[in-house]
């Protein structure tokens, strides 16, 4: 993988965006109450999340992004002791999020490639990603999502990356398919082929946001070398950077190589 040029790309990022909330405390008992613990507040630290983090990503893979997102704020908040960083609860809050109404900044042809960032929690439906996918006409449509029909977004150059559970959980099965398996780290389904890419074993600490860094750092990788399986390689590699830090963590270009 050669990432030594450091090549520019613009990308389209659309998806459901979150803020993603740590409040961190001690904890020295459990309630009378009940077999809980009793957490004292101490600090909190507000981060961009889920689509938000994406950019966060591909800006630090040196991408320029067109960022369309919801405008309702989702928030996971997550509750975390101090000294053992054990995360104790998350707390979500969920508000109805109007679905995108459609309007671009500039034709998508414009630009590298697009990113699609689905959470599933309205901004986008299927209609919006599969218009999305015939509108690029050729351009590389990168889905990360968690809706279950995968086979509606098979069309064009689409590649789709899902994580273990996800793939589990789907209804249908597209043409290809990019599976990210925890510390097992890529699966890669091209019809009846199936192919396994390992990951260097690391010290895991949180898995949170690593599903986003896989997916800027395999899309930033393919529009470099124009080859899937070293796309996915790259991508493993920064996923692998991800989870050693505590809480949403976009690795740079130099971070990467140097790993």
């Amino acid at each position: 993988m050669n990432t030594q040029q450091h090549k520019k790309f613009t990308i389209l990022l659309i998806g459901d965006s979150c803020i993603d909330e740590y409040v961190y405390g001690s904890v020295d008992r459990l309630s009378p109450e009940a077999p809980v613990p009793v957490i004292k507040l101490k600090n909190k630290i507000s981060v961009p999340g889920m689509a938000a983090n994406v950019k966060l990503n591909l800006q630090q893979l040196n991408c320029d992004i067109d960022f369309i997102t919801n405008d309702v704020t989702n928030l996971k908040v997550r509750y975390i002791d101090q000294r053992s960083l054990q995360h104790l609860l998350r707390v979500d809050s969920d508000p109805h999020i109007p679905p995108w109404n459609r309007k671009l900044p500039f034709p998508i042809v414009d630009y590298d490639a697009v990113v699609i960032s689905d959470y599933n929690k309205g901004f986008l439906t299927y209609d919006l990603i599969e218009s999305i996918i015939a509108d690029a006409n050729g351009i590389p449509v990168f889905i990360d999502t968690k809706k279950q029909d995968l086979a509606r977004f098979s069309a064009g150059w689409s590649f789709i990356k899902i994580n273990e559970y996800e793939y589990n959980n789907r209804h249908s099965q597209p043409e290809n398919l990019i599976v990210t398996i925890g510390s097992e780290g890529a699966m890669l389904k091209l019809y009846d082929k199936e192919i396994i890419f390992p990951t260097s074993k690391v010290n895991m600490v949180d898995v949170c946001g690593c599903g986003d860094t896989f997916l800027s750092a395999l899309c930033y990788q393919y529009l470099v070398s124009k080859d899937l399986q070293d796309a996915i390689k790259f991508a493993n590699k920064a996923a692998s950077i991800t989870v050693q830090h505590r809480g949403n963590y976009a690795p740079t270009l130099n971070d990467i190589e140097n790993a």
